[in-house]
């Protein structure tokens, strides 16, 4: 099947795993490849798959901040991730939840704007009022920090960056640095900004329009969890940018009413392809439940021409057992196949890619 692409700077092209395994018996003259084999192959005949900053340079720096775009830039990533919620005022923030909690010092400065379930939601704020808190390192319930061994939690007076702040300082980076980085934006909870009188899907298409970064061949995906918003986007704004489909766990209580046991299926999976590029599926979606071993996902994806973009590489934080950073990488890259990923570690993920495929970064 044809692989859908619409930027061919977004898209790396998929080797099928048989046709992988055929020019292996007529380039070595062998049916059974050993590991070195493996990547000498790889690197021939496979495009690399994309690096994506999850949230930033968020391994080194406070997620999402000016500071964690900029670090992953020069750490080389290909796209660099905003998870959008809005302002009061209907303005795109740049914000993993829809909380503040866990990233701003809120409880501090407004003690009294929590709802009734205790939490601080951006919604209530307007934007200058959400640029007058300090952004730190994740914190949890008991204000300990989520991933202890990161940067502290230190006040430096970083600030939640609006959407439109962001565009521009990649735009900055790309032009000043002669690399180029793109955007993966996903919207995070629409139907309860719906639910709150606001429309995300419609203001993140202005703040896009604005600066000219809706067109085809920009480098900017969108990706989100609520199938209903990707399809509007592309049937009611028209969309040309790829869409992915993020794909959760039904236990987790995402946005909506979705039925992602369902969207994993053959059926799923073919009306995933109707309106998305591609896949964004959480890293055990990928394997077998009992061994670290692929299962029919991936493939089942790219048999529909769509892209696998699982999150999320972690190397301070491996979900699926005692492996090394490189053996998960290994795993997702090479046996499953995947077309990119995210990753807290930018250089880890760029370093394992550059040496195990040909080079898409600009020397």
């Amino acid at each position: 099947m044809k692989q859908r692409t619409g930027n061919e700077m977004v898209y790396p092209t998929k080797v099928v795993r048989s046709f992988r395994l055929l020019l292996a018996i007529v380039v070595f003259g062998v049916s059974v490849m050993t590991e070195a084999e493996q990547n000498s192959l790889m690197t021939q005949v496979t495009k690399p798959p994309i690096v994506i900053a999850h949230r930033g340079a968020s391994g080194y720096l406070p997620e999402h901040t000016l500071l964690a775009v900029t670090a992953a830039h020069v750490m080389g990533a290909d796209y660099i991730e905003q998870d959008i919620v809005l302002s009061a005022d209907g303005v795109p923030v740049v914000l993993h939840d829809i909380y503040l909690d866990a990233t701003t010092d809120v409880a501090t400065q407004f003690p009294n704007r929590a709802r009734s379930d205790g939490r601080y939601y951006a919604i209530d704020f307007t934007l200058s009022e959400l640029k007058s808190l300090t952004v730190t390192e994740r914190r949890d319930r008991l204000g300990n920090a989520v991933f202890a061994g990161r940067f502290p939690l230190t006040d430096l007076s970083l600030r939640i960056p609006s959407l439109a702040e962001e565009i521009e300082l990649i735009a900055g980076l790309n032009r000043s640095r002669g690399r180029t980085a793109g955007l993966y934006i996903e919207l995070k909870a629409p139907v309860f900004h719906t639910k709150e009188g606001h429309d995300i899907a419609a203001a993140l298409m202005t703040v896009l329009d604005d600066h000219g970064v809706n067109e085809a061949d920009t480098p900017v995906i969108l990706q989100c969890f609520h199938d209903g918003t990707l399809r509007r986007l592309r049937s009611e704004f028209g969309v040309k940018l790829p869409l992915i489909q993020l794909l959760a766990e039904n236990s987790w209580g995402e946005d909506g009413d979705v039925d992602y046991n369902w969207l994993r299926t053959a059926e799923g999976l073919d009306a995933i392809a109707e309106y998305a590029n591609g896949i964004g599926p959480w890293l055990p979606h990928l394997l077998e439940e009992a061994q670290l071993a692929p299962n029919a996902l991936a493939q089942m994806a790219h048999d529909r021409g769509l892209l696998v973009h699982p999150y999320t590489l972690r190397a301070d934080s491996i979900e699926l057992g005692d492996i090394s950073f490189e053996h998960l990488q290994k795993l997702i890259f090479i046996e499953v196949g995947a077309d990119g990923a995210f990753t807290d570690f930018p250089d880890l993920t760029r370093r394992f890619i550059d040496s195990h495929f040909q080079s898409n970064t600009p020397k």
